[in-house]
């Protein structure tokens, strides 16, 4: 059986979606043909194209909005230079640069009105043109994806495709409702996506498709693909699997959605789908299956759960070499979309994906999917494996880059392939999540730093002792603070993950936390760092046992998906309020500004004084 895996719209843009990539090496190596595509790429470049340009123009003429008036009075400059802005964030033609940086060349919109020449000039400095003209460049798309969003598709995003249909819905009715709608339409992004899938099926023509929905906001994508695949015929073979999948349908009920699709399975896809192709060529029956639901035989109105117990998941030491091999490798699109160097992380450069271990070694955090295979299955991968592997994937692919996407990467498996990295003499790029570990000494980040580590993200989450330990998480600010200290003393970013909003967490506590914060960046323990609402999830120990934590939670019984959960806090606090001010002085933190204010100067209401020591992080250094 041939077999087409497929990352739908729409997750990046900058590089793709491990998933089919690990899929493909395994499957090849297992001996079946195998070829892989990213369709959200090839829609974004449709979209962002001359001739896209032209049907959206066409599409929205009438349009009064802020965005589309002004699209339609530059359309000219945006059709004569749509193009090489392309190539140019392709890494295609570089010498365009200087004429972007002159801000003389591109229509400038909606994105660009609170960009200051100043910003530029403080972030980039005089020389540094290239970055300079690949944020405006991205402004300039910005422009193009808010253009789309307000006047063709509402659930358009650059890294999401109707988000809300499908993030813990309860019921199917609104993403069948939206494909039922589409069908009747005849929509630019259906219209092109019909195109990119029917040309890739003629050319491939695949038995088999198998579909990665690593977030909510792919399902849209992801059943439409389903829906123009079986057009072209209707015996193909569809499933489909992934983070969404994994975490969000588990307690799947609603018959409805095998009308799309013919298969969904669980957790790791390498052994469930390897399975499912014997199962289709007739090697195997139903009862042989591995985590898979299906349409029952018996009663067409319902689903079928069917899970052999004698079968097991490959080892992650088994399951070949990822290949990059049938994706646009050179087509994918660079973006730097905020002045700060460490969110390029995630949308700027091409990286390759790999893991380091299956699950977290760790997983006790009781905010996380701790029950779920991704998290609670700790597996290792031999690290000479792991170097073979980047070997082939920076040969295949041409970059030297690596992102490491493991929960959290092991403090000795970092150590050891560190040291192989070094005496390999091996040149990469990488950088990866980690815990705060009191085993990230400075002898091994110097290590990581000589073997090439860049950057690392980890969870100082609530930055309060009290709550860290409520959550399990394992370590104290203090603790933080000295390893993010010696990161930062061997030349390695580090962004931390934030959160507000804990079960019992007060507004004096989440006041005490910036303050923290604030004395993390003055110290330069810091690069950047984001503030995340806390949600309940349906698989995580909150979840689980919601009273333990001092909340009540909603729980319905659902029929499609399930993970954030409504909850109430016996505090009854509204946390909401606090959003705008703690992300607002983190940005401006990230930026050099405003570490000598008080928090409270933040928020544009009462807040609390803060009852931090001033001198709390750099006596924790001191001593550390």
């Amino acid at each position: 059986m041939k077999v087409l895996s497929v990352i739908p719209p729409l997750v990046q843009i900058n590089t793709p979606y491990p998933a089919t990539t690990f899929l493909t090496g395994f499957l090849r190596d297992r001996g079946y043909q195998a070829e892989q595509a990213d369709f959200g790429l090839s829609l974004v470049l449709k979209l962002l194209s001359k001739e896209g340009l032209r049907e959206i123009r066409n599409e929205i003429q009438s349009a009064k909005s802020e965005t589309a008036e002004f699209f339609l009075e530059a359309f000219p400059d945006y059709e004569k230079t749509i193009d090489i802005v392309i190539q140019f964030l392709q890494g295609k033609d570089p010498s365009i640069a200087h004429r972007i940086a002159a801000r003389t060349l591109l229509p400038e919109g909606p994105r660009f009105q609170a960009l200051a020449q100043d910003d530029l000039i403080w972030a980039f400095g005089q020389m540094g043109v290239q970055d300079q003209a690949k944020h405006l460049a991205s402004l300039y798309i910005d422009d193009l994806a808010d253009l789309i969003t307000s006047d063709v598709d509402p659930e358009f995003s650059l890294s999401r495709y109707g988000e809300k249909l499908a993030a813990s819905q309860p019921t199917f009715d609104p993403l069948l409702t939206r494909l039922i709608n589409d069908s009747k339409k005849d929509s630019i992004i259906d219209r092109y996506l019909k195109a990119i899938i029917n040309k890739k099926l003629e050319e491939q023509k695949p038995d088999v498709i198998l579909i990665t929905i690593p977030f909510p906001g792919c399902m849209l994508g992801a059943l439409k693909i389903a829906q123009f695949a079986r057009e072209w015929n209707s015996k193909i073979k569809i499933g489909i699997g992934g983070g969404y999948v994994n975490t969000e349908l588990r307690s799947l009920k609603d018959v409805r959605i095998f009308n799309y699709v013919d298969a969904i399975t669980l957790d790791d896809g390498e052994r469930p789908v390897e399975c499912l192709m014997e199962f289709w060529s007739g090697k195997r029956n139903r009862s042989q299956l591995l985590r898979t639901f299906l349409r029952s035989e018996k009663v067409q109105s319902s689903i079928e759960y069917c899970s052999d117990p004698t079968e097991h998941d490959i080892p992650q030491s088994k399951t070949g070499i990822p290949t990059v091999d049938g994706l646009e490798v050179g087509n994918y699109i660079s973006m730097v979309e905020m002045l700060n160097p460490m969110h390029r992380f995630w949308s700027d450069l091409y990286w390759n994906k790999l893991m380091l271990a299956h699950g977290c070694y760790w997983h006790q955090c009781s905010f996380c999917d701790v029950n779920l295979d991704y998290i609670k299955r700790y597996e290792i991968s031999p690290v000479q494996i792991t170097i073979n592997r980047m070997k082939s994937l920076a040969k295949e692919s041409g970059s030297s880059g690596f992102h490491f996407v493991d929960e959290a990467a092991p403090p000795a498996i970092l150590k050891e392939l560190s040291a192989k990295l070094v005496e390999e003499k091996l040149s990469f790029s990488w950088w990866g999540n980690i815990r705060f570990e009191k085993r990230f000494n400075q002898e091994l980040t110097e290590l990581m730093s000589d073997a090439g580590c860049i950057a690392v993200s980890g969870g100082l989450e609530v930055a309060s002792d009290r709550l860290l330990a409520k959550m399990k998480k394992g370590v104290t600010v203090e603790q933080v603070a000295q390893v993010a200290r010696n990161f930062r003393k061997s030349k390695i970013m580090v962004h931390a993950y934030l959160m507000y909003g804990f079960p019992t967490q007060t507004i004096q506590e989440t006041i005490d936390s910036l303050e923290r914060v604030r004395q993390l960046f003055e110290a330069g323990c810091l690069s950047s760092a984001f503030w995340h609402r806390f949600s309940a999830t349906a698989h995580s120990p909150i979840g689980h046992n919601p009273h333990e934590f001092g909340i009540k939670i909603d729980r319905k019984e659902p029929q499609f998906a399930e993970n954030d959960l409504e909850f109430h806090d016996n505090l009854s606090l509204n946390h909401n309020e606090l959003s705008f001010g703690l992300r607002k002085a983190v940005y401006n933190y990230m930026l050099g500004i405003g570490l000598d204010a008080d928090v409270r100067d933040w928020f544009d209401f009462e807040v609390p004084k803060s009852l931090v020591d001033k001198g709390f992080i750099f006596k924790a250094l001191k001593k550390g």
